[in-house]
């Protein structure tokens, strides 16, 4: 008796979450300088990493799939994708379709794309997949918790799962969970399919934070709903991507169900209705106070005798959510007051970098640092003498629970160490934007963050995996950044209205649209 045929799946990422209020264009570069892999070159790069990619290759082994993967891309969010850059990437996965038999489709998608075309780009990625495998095709999409979910990706994808955590440690679950369902899929177990709902919301669920408060009842609302129906097959809420402007930007609450079974597709839409119902009665619920500079200030000089750090979170001006990450204001807030042990990072400034690996290890230099990269909007720079403690190529691998085992580089990288009454404040300066995620951007060039009193961070939420376990205590301040959450200050052209915050509302949650 012969083996059963292995069946033939299709894997890829790509991934862009864009800020459309960025000026800087994502270019092909940009994908490069962070995660840019074709064919061969991807099981070994990214094979044992905490990556949805990975899940894929452990499925592919745990079922017996083929796998055809052609792509695997990633940017540091900027704004909007280039149509060079957007052809590259659609067209090499088109190709890998093309005249192909296919027995399934797994992407790992962001969900909050835009390119200089294309609005929707992951609704026109899975309807390109579409229009080469035809409608019989299971497709699964994994998808980041602060994806704008569209209809057109609703109703494209048979399989829609978002990660569970903000910060993002379950990436490789996300994708291990979806893995599963396409193989049960492609057996002839199920036949899934995707409701969604999305009401007049832009923002909400607690900008999609899940240690405790609103998001964290809402997942655990949706965990139950699986667990007392079968035919549920993940339920579930993506906070969306508030800088965004695109019509169908904000939360969104889908569940991907059985077709087959009996009633299934009621059942599933009203239990995204109960999720968004949920979730517009609590949407101006904050988990998090936001501070302003001089009462973050305050925080980092007051005396304790807690050796720990306090970490401060630039979530304004975080590279992670496409805003420049080379404001000055919370640096220079730090050094005028006189923060006796501080570190902060990481600021994406190539030529303050060249100037510090030109002067060498030990030089004492003076730098303008920062506010390039739209200094109209947030400057001036700041200019501050210090001595280069630290040099590196910014070569690192992430040890934290977020990304685990995957290379990454910041480009050439320096440590400039700036006198500061009877201590000092230590500068790590990139020549590429990345968000603070993971403690070895400090320690590749020699600054350990648990020896220091005060750590600042340009991130807005992802920081927490690695950095608020050492920590006494964790406060986000607004620089005045280009991620603000302040939507007044925020022009919309393409957004659907009215939306709630910008425009007024009651209290009964408006109908939602599917």
């Amino acid at each position: 008796m012969s083996s059963p045929a292995r069946r033939r799946v299709l894997s890829a990422q790509i991934a862009h979450e864009t800020n459309t209020f960025c000026v800087l264009p994502t270019t092909l570069e940009s994908f490069r300088k962070r995660l840019l892999l074709e064919g061969d070159a991807i099981p070994p790069a990214l094979r044992g990493t905490r990556t949805e990619i990975a899940a894929h290759l452990d499925a592919a082994d745990r079922f017996g799939w083929d796998l055809t993967q052609p792509i695997v891309a990633n940017a540091t969010p900027y704004g909007k994708a280039t149509a060079e850059a957007w052809t590259v990437l659609r067209d090499t996965l088109f190709a890998a379709a093309e005249g192909v038999a296919c027995d399934g489709v797994i992407l790992a998608l962001h969900g909050a794309m835009v390119t200089e075309t294309e609005d929707d780009a992951e609704g026109a990625i899975l309807e390109g997949l579409r229009d080469r495998l035809g409608a019989g095709t299971p497709i699964a999409i994994t998808l980041d918790l602060h994806a704008n979910v569209t209809s057109r990706m609703a109703a494209l994808a048979d399989i829609i799962v978002p990660y569970r955590t903000y910060p993002h440690i379950d990436q490789y679950e996300t994708a291990a969970r979806a893995a599963a369902l396409l193989e049960r899929a492609m057996a002839g177990e199920i036949r899934p399919k995707v409701v969604r709902l999305q009401g007049p919301m832009l923002d909400g669920c607690n900008h999609g934070r899940t240690q405790g408060g609103p998001m964290s009842d809402f997942l655990e609302m949706a965990a139950t709903m699986e667990a007392a129906n079968p035919a549920l097959l993940s339920a579930d809420v993506c906070a969306g991507f508030t800088q965004s402007d695109i019509e169908e930007a904000g939360p969104s609450f889908h569940v991907t169900y059985d077709a087959a079974a009996p009633g299934a597709e009621d059942e599933a839409r009203a239990a995204a209705l109960t999720l968004y119902e949920a979730a517009w009665r609590r949407r101006a619920e904050q988990t998090v106070d936001i501070l302003s500079l001089p009462e973050a200030m305050a925080l980092a000089t007051r005396a304790t005798d807690d050796p720990r750090p306090l970490v401060i979170a630039d979530f304004s001006d975080n590279p992670g959510s496409g805003a420049y990450g080379d404001h000055v204001r919370l640096l220079e807030a730090m050094v005028g007051a006189g923060v006796e042990s501080g570190l902060f990072g990481v600021m994406p400034d190539g030529i303050a970098a060249a100037e510090c690996h030109a002067a060498g290890l030990g030089a004492e230099i003076t730098l303008t640092l920062g506010a390039r990269r739209h200094p109209e909007s947030y400057g001036p720079p700041v200019t501050l003498t210090g001595t280069v403690i630290g040099l590196s190529d910014g070569d690192f691998t992430c040890e934290g629970p977020m990304h685990t085992g995957v290379s990454m580089a910041m480009g050439p990288s320096a440590l400039l160490e700036v006198s500061v009454g009877a201590g000092s404040v230590k500068v790590a300066i990139s020549t590429h934007a990345l968000q603070a995620w993971d403690q070895q951007m400090f320690k590749t060039l020699g600054a350990e963050p648990a020896a220091h009193k005060v750590v600042a961070v340009k991130s807005a939420h992802h920081f927490r995996a690695a950095f608020e376990p050492m920590s006494r205590r964790v406060v986000l301040a607004d620089s005045g950044g280009l991620a603000t959450h302040d939507h007044s200050r925020t022009r919309f052209a393409r957004l659907r209205r009215p939306i709630w915050p910008l425009d007024a509302f009651d209290e009964t949650p408006p109908a939602p649209a599917g």
